[in-house]
Order: C-alpha cells, then sequence, then structure tokens
C-alpha cells in the first residue's frame, strides 16, 4: 500500500462532504492510504492570492511543511482550488527570495522537498484505467452517458500543475470509460462555472453554468462528472437558477468522479455521500438501465429476418 499525504481542504469537512467521503472510500478500496495531515490549516483559496500572494504562499507553505514531515510520497488533494494554491507556492517558492519571507512568517519553514498532486492524478498514473478495468470486466457503468467536465484550473497553467492536457485534458474520460461509461465529446471541459462569482454575481454564473448544462444535455448526457467542489455546487445546486435564465429545463444529476468510481466498485451509497446530491442521482443511473434495455431491441432490428415460407 502506498502512503500519501492527504489535505482534504476546507470544503471536504464542509459543503463538498460527499467528495471528501467517496475519496477516501475509493481509495482505501484501490490500495491507496491517504494519511491525515495532523493540524493542517486553510490555504486560503481564492480571496488569500487576489490580496497578498505572500500571505497566500505562508497559508500553502505551513501545510507543505507539514506534509514534509511525514513519510509520504506526496501531498495530494482532492480540490483542484486547494491544488492550484499548494501547486502555486510550490513554484513561488523556487525564487530564494520569496522562501525566505514566507519562511520567516511561518514556525515551520518549508523546505520545498515534498510533491504536491491531486487526488485524480494519483488515480490516472498510479492505479490507472487499465488496471480499473481490470478490476471490473463486467463495466458497471455500460450504459451511462456522461460528460466530464474538469473546470478551468485542475490543468492550467501547464508550466505549474503539469498534469494532463491543459486545453483537453483526458484523465477522468479514461477513469469513466474503465468503468464502462460512455464519454461524450463535451467541447467545454475546461470552460469557466462561474467558479466563486456564485454570491456576488449569481447572474454571471446562471449564464456560464447554463451554457455548460445545456450543451451536456444537447449532447444526451446521463449525468456530468467532475473533480472541483465549486463546479459541482454550481452545476448542482444553482442548476434551477442556470435553468431560469436559460429559459430551459434541466434536470442532470452532477457526480463527483470518485463517486462514480465507488459505485462500480460496489461500496456502499452511505460512503459515497450520493444522497447529498441535488439532482437526484438515480435520474442518471434509470437512463443507463434503460439505455441497456434498449440495445438487444436496436440490434436485433438491424438484423435481417431470415426467411421462412411465409416471407419468401
Amino acid at each position: 500500500m502506498r502512503n500519501f499525504a492527504y489535505y482534504p481542504g476546507c470544503s471536504g469537512l464542509g459543503t463538498s462532504m460527499e467528495y471528501d467521503k467517496s475519496t477516501r472510500a475509493v481509495c482505501k478500496a484501490l490500495g491507496i492510504n491517504l494519511m491525515d495531515i495532523d493540524d493542517w490549516s486553510c490555504c486560503g483559496s481564492t480571496p488569500a492570492h487576489t490580496v497578498d500572494h505572500l500571505l497566500s504562499s505562508a497559508l500553502s507553505g505551513r501545510n507543505l511543511a507539514l506534509a514534509e514531515e511525514m513519510e509520504a510520497e506526496a501531498m495530494i488533494t482532492p480540490c483542484p482550488s486547494c491544488l492550484s494554491n499548494l501547486k502555486g507556492t510550490v513554484h513561488r517558492l523556487s525564487d530564494r527570495g520569496f522562501r525566505h519571507k514566507v519562511n520567516n512568517l511561518l514556525e515551520m519553514p518549508v523546505q520545498r522537498t515534498m510533491p504536491v498532486k491531486s487526488v485524480l492524478q494519483i488515480l490516472d498514473e498510479e492505479v490507472g484505467s487499465r488496471e480499473l478495468a481490470d478490476r471490473l470486466p463486467e463495466k458497471p457503468l455500460h450504459g451511462l452517458k456522461v460528460a466530464t467536465y474538469y473546470g478551468c484550473i485542475m490543468n492550467r497553467p501547464p508550466e505549474v500543475m503539469q498534469f494532463d492536457d491543459h486545453e483537453h485534458p483526458m484523465a477522468m474520460d479514461r477513469l469513466m470509460q474503465a468503468l464502462g461509461a460512455q464519454v461524450l465529446p463535451f467541447p467545454l471541459k475546461v470552460e469557466c462555472c462561474g467558479a466563486s462569482f456564485g454570491i456576488p454575481r449569481k447572474d454571471v454564473v446562471a449564464n456560464l453554468s447554463g451554457r455548460l448544462l445545456d450543451t451536456a444535455q444537447a449532447l444526451g448526457a446521463h449525468a456530468m462528472v467532475t473533480a472541483c467542489p465549486l463546479c459541482q455546487m454550481n452545476l448542482d445546486l444553482r442548476q434551477g437558477q442556470a435553468a431560469s435564465v436559460m429559459g430551459k429545463e434541466f434536470n442532470i444529476p452532477v457526480f463527483y468522479y470518485t463517486q462514480l468510481i465507488g459505485v462500480a466498485l460496489g461500496l456502499p451509497q452511505k460512503e459515497l455521500g450520493l444522497s447529498k446530491l441535488c439532482v437526484r442521482p438515480s435520474i442518471a443511473f434509470d437512463a443507463m438501465r434503460s439505455n441497456r434495455e434498449q440495445e438487444p431491441a436496436s440490434k436485433s432490428a438491424g438484423k435481417k429476418k431470415p426467411k421462412t415460407k411465409e416471407n419468401s
């Protein structure tokens, strides 16, 4: 079992508890040991780095220093916002002068020795779609049509994030395909959903999220899949607001990718937090089963009937 220093982020203990729960459950099932960072604190998220890069780097640096004291291969987090702050700090700390300023604010200096990765990167690179597919030869999510949505910061800027393609990422696509799901060609997978503008500018979020939902619905998606707590909230919780602005009706479940991996692995629903989703998950699973039931009929419809005395 491989050991990783785990940083859940603030939302993981609040608004996205289901993401944290499903991440822990899936990692345990796949042999990934998540070691909680003792006494971790907020990374600063969006507000800190918009005000003061030194303060933001000190907040993230404190957590990096704590992780460096652990016997772990890397520090990992499920949240793209936390990931962006942590990796951005590691990138800025390459400047010795800046690192000196940051360490002057910390009780424990950060050495910049601990790699920082997303949970998605670990699942994609350390487990991999091939191993996942081998574990699930029956393809449990066969018949489910999904639109994978990465959001705008998971892979950007590429020189900092250093994972997947920043314009056309495929990590979630590969994992979903390994489960048997049909991944639709979603063209807006890295477009912004409105992010934290959900409070000051609901109209902005409704328009941007509405565009994403409308495109997914037009493609015939049974569900959307994401790796970001803020994206999931905007697309799921605010789906009604987006529908009002777009003048359309949306009823699209929005899953965390870890939840669907957990479903495919047969993990208990209480460990995956499916009940916390606003749009009922059963809508997608009912559509998946209906799609499966229609397959034999559609295949037989295309075949020529064998000749008999009556139709010859």
